[in-house]
């Protein structure tokens, strides 16, 4: 009995150890805390569904400049020749109007040390023989105004002497009828005269003197006849001699005209000779002070294309490359399509350059560190090669300065803000493949309204 008590002792004893370690192996009579930590776990990511989020466009860019006079440019020869001295090396800080270069010639029309010499000679020359023409000219001038006054003065006296003439054809003209009246009184006395003779009236003797008088009468009439044809043919030959004065002097002022203007066609062409040699002169002088290249800003020498003594260059061809010391920096962003009608000028940009370390939170800038900012200056309508749109941004005067580390064509990541939206409705948004919300500046109602006030 005692036996079959202590056998039973020892049976619970197992049980109860067994269950003991049952319950210790798989833990059931222990409390969990998952169920709480699930829902704090569910409360905050609801929570963290409606915290604020900035929409944001990230693009990649490089440092550039605002302006196109500040970015390198290249430094071209004019004309083609041979190196003959360097004056700067690569790297090397030039200012503006230092010599880079020194070109010799190697067109054979302009080896003549002495051309501008020479050829200021026969400009000189030129300019004589002008002024030779010109005093000719003015000869010629003073001839034809001295011939015009011969010719008045000769042509007024011959206009005297036909006054003259015409007074005395005039005059023998009424001689003549004189004459002709007398002629006719005594041919009708004679006629008279010899009916009375035939009527024994009168005698023989006064009938021949009447015959006397009648002849003197008919004398009398054919000598004034004689003269008044012989003043006709004065008139008409001072008339005659009216017209070859006015041929000869005509001919003669015209072959002075004519040397006049010989000569100041000869004039015209020396200056215009004049004028094509001091061109030629004036683009002599112009290419030998191309011979020495100097720089066309200040800035650093980069690139240099030729690198020896003797070296021929060709017309254009660049020499060096200066990048400007004095930059205004910008960044050169390209966006899509899509992301462009979002875009405005004067809107926020974060910059990320490279080299520079960053912890960037897109969705709050605030809390980022080793970001840049930036405002849009520049927005190209017209697309790239790229099929994307650029996009011009330069330094927030409000916010830190850019680095001054900063090189042309270095590296960047831009992160235009947006609106400010719910996370829960942008990871929506992104899971849909949706653009960022549309928006307007506030500013660009006001313009509206003033440009519709206008």
């Amino acid at each position: 009995m005692a036996n079959h008590f202590i056998s039973t002792e020892i049976e619970s004893e197992v049980e109860g150890s067994s269950l003991q370690s049952y319950k210790s192996v798989y833990q059931i009579s222990r409390k969990s805390n998952a169920k709480k930590w699930l829902w704090i776990v569910l409360i905050c990511l609801v929570v963290t569904l409606f915290l604020p989020w900035t929409q944001n466009i990230r693009a990649k860019g490089l440092v550039t400049t605002l302006r196109q006079e500040q970015r390198p440019q290249e430094v071209n020869t004019v004309l083609a020749g041979r190196v003959v001295k360097w004056f700067v090396k690569e790297g090397d800080f030039v200012q503006k109007g230092d010599t880079i270069l020194q070109l010799g010639e190697v067109k054979v029309d302009y080896f003549d040390p002495r051309l501008l010499e020479r050829t200021q000679k026969q400009i000189n020359a030129k300019q004589i023989a002008n002024e030779g023409y010109q005093n000719k000219a003015t000869t010629a001038a003073s001839q034809v105004t001295a011939l015009e006054e011969g010719q008045k003065l000769k042509l007024s006296q011959i206009d005297i002497k036909l006054r003259q003439q015409d007074l005395k054809v005039m005059s023998d003209s009424n001689d003549l009828i004189a004459a002709s009246n007398e002629l006719g009184v005594a041919k009708r006395q004679i006629d008279a005269a010899k009916q009375m003779l035939d009527s024994g009236v009168i005698s023989l003797v006064d009938y021949e003197r009447r015959k006397v008088s009648y002849q003197n009468a008919v004398a009398k009439r054919i000598s004034a006849e004689n003269k008044y044809l012989q003043a006709k043919q004065e008139f008409t030959s001072l008339r005659i001699e009216k017209n070859a004065t006015v041929q000869e002097y005509t001919d003669k002022i015209a072959k002075a005209q004519g040397d006049r203007f010989g000569s100041l066609s000869s004039v015209a062409t020396g200056e215009a000779d004049v004028a094509k040699l001091e061109n030629a002169y004036s683009n002599y002088d112009i290419r030998n002070q191309l011979y020495y290249i100097t720089a066309s800003q200040s800035g650093q020498i980069t690139k240099a294309r030729k690198a020896g003594i003797g070296e021929v260059m060709k017309e254009g061809d660049m020499i060096v490359e200066i990048v400007p010391d004095k930059i205004q920096y910008a960044i050169e962003l390209f966006v899509s399509p899509m992301d462009l009608p979002l875009l405005h000028i004067g809107e926020k940009v974060r910059f990320i350059f490279d080299g520079f370390p960053a912890i960037v939170f897109s969705g709050w800038p605030a809390a980022s560190y080793g970001t840049f900012g930036g405002v849009i200056a520049a927005v190209e309508t017209s697309v790239s090669e790229n099929g994307k749109f650029r996009l011009l941004v330069i330094e927030d005067k409000n916010e830190k300065p850019w680095p001054k580390q900063l090189r042309m064509g270095g590296g960047a990541n831009g992160i235009a803000l947006l609106n400010d939206v719910p996370i829960g409705y942008e990871i929506w948004r992104n899971i849909n493949g949706f653009p960022p919300e549309y928006y307007k500046p506030l500013d660009e109602p006001k313009k509206q309204g003033k440009d519709s006030k206008k």
